[in-house]
């Protein structure tokens, strides 16, 4: 809040002006207004069907939504106020009013001076680039001509494009064309023109893509449409080549073969294991005798059912390989039948030992061993078809892989062909049907609109003064300077123990501040700051001896001692006033008597002593480029002053500015209390900060004076 009160107060010393800057600026307005002439705004509609779509043919409606819509608003209300449209505008305008007895707006000073050959070839020239569609071109002389006729109207598109507005109303399905002018009949007739000549170029554009884009997707069909024809004949050039049908039906026959063929030869493993173990056990049943003369009998009895077994052999062998033929079947099973009768034949024939009755056991193994024999052979015979199958069903693979590829790629071009297509069938059919743009509402003779006059003149009042009071604002913000002791002690962390008030008065009398019934304000106030600070002092100090200093020249310092030595003199004190700043003696000057401190110190001249209660003696110095060691050593320096506090009650010495390094560290160095003047109104600058940190580390600084403050600054 404080920061708030000083602006506030800030304000206030610049309020005239607040005041005469917004008064000037409203006066020049009024006089820059006066004569505004009076405004008409027409408006017309345009339905655009993007969101009603009701004027659109159910076959092409397509439903679009959210971001769609607004985008596709947006290009259309751009499109409103392009050159190209706006400059047909410009051309009936002109045409208009070059034609008409009662023009639309009163001609120019430019237009009046063109003769008659000169109007007809301007409306020559602006029908013709009305016609073409074209804009003027500034590179050509007489164009160029034409375009400054154009802009003297201020029909040009630029001064156009200025009073249009264009906007969506609300939500809905139209845009409104806005125009405001000097006469309702032009407001009216620039509205209607502009959406007359935005429609008929939108139509114009969009008819033209629909047809360019229609003549791109036929040659595009017909590109799809070839490459899926050379795709089926790739593929059926294949088949033919390789003696490709079907080959997923083939590779099925194929397998079904190879699965019955190997289960065949599970069988015969099964049947030639199993004969050979019958074999075994009707073996087992002879001793060796009846088998040596069985088997020695077989070989010359059964030599034809050697034979038959060997045919019938052969004969599955073909069966086999001809994918079992019907017709091998039947051989075979007759040479079966054949077999059966030739082993039956020779059981009857067959001299059997007659101490033995196994004739039953010998007909079994003789059909056993055929058997088996027929058995072993097909495992081979089996085998071999296996083998051979499973050549062929590899060899299968390598074209299944390639004819689906080459399906693939006749499946790819069939979809890219369909999808063409109906992009083609889709625009061929919005082609063939008019624009659902229309003008839905023309604009009519604008009523008159509230004058701007009063309210242009309200704006500049409010703008000036805002911007008057921003300056000052950014002023204050900018402002670094220290104006009150809450400053002071918020920059510095170091206490302020008074304000002195900046006195008008270049002279004033210090004894008669104390002594005369004052009336003057300021002195008053000046007089009771004095004792207030006095009073702050003698409840800091811890010796008799009191140092002001301050940071720069010219901060008051030695009005300031003066003033202090004159508070504590009427407070009947023995006062003694030092004047130790050697580089400005102003004390010294001001005083015409009295001892010189390097007498004193010298032991040349010395103070009279005793010293009677209310007396103030002043030390003065002869200035010039010296330091306070090289008058007397630190011990006499010391012993000097222990005298002045023995026989003064207060000793106040003034010395140099703390940029004066060297005088302020030896005046430091004989002193417990120091006060330091900062005068208001003045900035910290870096240079600054390097002293204030020299004030904190001391023990002895007591506080900040602030001298010359300015009190109007918070009142």
């Amino acid at each position: 809040m404080t920061e708030v009160y000083k602006f506030l107060n800030f304000i206030k010393k610049y309020k005239l002006v607040l005041m005469i800057v917004p008064v000037i600026t409203v006066i020049i307005t009024y006089f820059l207004v006066r004569n505004l002439k009076s405004s008409y705004v027409s408006q017309a509609q345009i339905s655009t069907g993007i969101v009603d779509e009701t004027p659109q043919q159910s076959a092409i409606i397509q439903t679009i939504q959210g971001e769609q819509v607004r985008q596709q608003f947006s290009n259309l209300m751009e499109m409103i106020k392009m050159n190209k449209v706006l400059y047909q505008v410009s051309y009936l305008l002109m045409i208009h009013d070059l034609t008409s007895t009662s023009p639309l707006k009163r001609p120019s000073k430019l237009l009046s001076t063109l003769n008659q050959d000169a109007r007809s070839h301007a409306i020559s020239v602006y029908k013709s680039k009305y016609a073409s569609n074209l804009e003027l071109n500034s590179a050509i002389p007489d164009e160029k001509g034409l375009y400054a006729v154009l802009s003297s109207m201020d029909y040009h598109p630029d001064g156009l494009k200025g009073k249009i507005g264009v906007f969506r109303s609300g939500e809905s399905d139209f845009i409104t064309i806005q125009f405001e002018a000097e006469t309702p009949e032009l407001s009216a007739f620039v509205v209607n023109t502009l959406a007359a000549e935005f429609i008929k170029n939108y139509t114009s554009t969009v008819k033209k893509n629909k047809l360019r884009a229609n003549d791109f997707l036929r040659n595009l069909l017909r590109e799809k449409t070839d490459t899926l024809a050379n795709r089926m004949a790739e593929l059926k050039n294949y088949k033919i080549k390789n003696k490709v049908l079907n080959l997923s039906e083939q590779s099925k026959q194929l397998y079904s073969l190879i699965v019955e063929y190997d289960t065949k030869k599970q069988e015969a493993i099964e049947k030639t294991a199993s004969y050979a173990g019958a074999l075994n056990e009707i073996d087992a049943k002879f001793d060796p005798k009846e088998r040596n003369y069985i088997e020695s009998k077989i070989s010359t009895v059964n030599q034809s059912i050697i034979e038959s077994k060997q045919e019938l052999s052969d004969l599955y062998n073909l069966y086999l390989e001809n994918d079992l033929d019907e017709s091998y079947k039947k051989r075979y099973d007759s040479l079966s039948r054949k077999l059966t009768e030739q082993i039956n034949k020779s059981s009857d024939q067959y001299i059997t030992n007659p101490l033995n009755t196994k004739q039953a056991l010998i007909n079994e193994k003789i059909n056993l061993e055929i058997q088996m024999d027929i058995s072993r052979y097909s495992i081979s015979s089996l085998e071999d078809k296996i083998n051979t199958l499973t050549r062929q069903f590899s060899g299968l693979v390598p074209q299944e892989a390639e004819v689906q590829t080459l399906e693939m790629n006749i499946d790819i071009a069939s979809k890219e062909y369909l999808d063409i297509l109906a992009k083609y069938n889709q625009n061929s059919l919005e082609a063939g049907f008019n624009s659902k743009m229309n003008l839905v509402q023309e604009g009519t003779a604008g009523l008159v609109q509230p004058s701007k006059k009063f309210l242009l003149v309200i704006i500049s009042a409010i703008v000036s003064f805002s911007f008057c009071l921003m300056t000052l604002f950014l002023i204050f913000i900018g402002d670094s300077r220290i104006v009150d002791s809450i400053d002071l002690t918020k920059k510095t962390e170091l206490p302020v123990l008074g304000s002195i008030n900046k006195l008008i008065n270049k002279s004033v009398d210090l004894l008669g501040l104390w002594t005369l019934d004052l009336k003057d304000e300021q002195l008053i106030e000046f007089r009771n700051q004095l004792r207030s600070l006095r009073y702050e002092i003698e409840n800091n100090l811890v010796d008799k001896i009191l140092l002001v200093n301050s940071l720069h020249s010219g901060d008051g310092k030695t009005f300031l001692s003066m003033s202090l030595a004159f508070a504590w003199k009427m407070t009947n004190l023995r006062v003694l006033l030092i004047d130790g700043n050697f580089f400005n003696p102003h004390i010294s000057k001001l005083s015409p008597i009295g001892v010189y401190l390097e007498d004193f110190l010298q032991d040349k001249e010395n103070l009279v002593s005793p010293v009677a209660p209310g007396i103030m003696t002043i030390l003065k110095n002869r200035g010039g480029d010296t330091s306070l060691m090289e008058m007397a050593s630190y011990d006499k320096i010391k012993s000097k002053l222990e005298w002045a506090k023995e026989n003064y009650d207060i000793i106040i010495i003034e010395s140099g500015a703390l940029k004066e390094v060297t005088q302020a560290k030896e005046w430091l160095s004989f002193v417990q209390d120091f006060i330091t003047v900062y005068k208001s109104g003045t900035s910290i600058s870096e240079s600054d900060k390097k002293y204030i940190s020299l004030l904190r580390e001391q023990s002895s600084f007591k506080g900040w004076v602030l001298n010359m403050f300015n009190n109007t600054n918070n009142q």
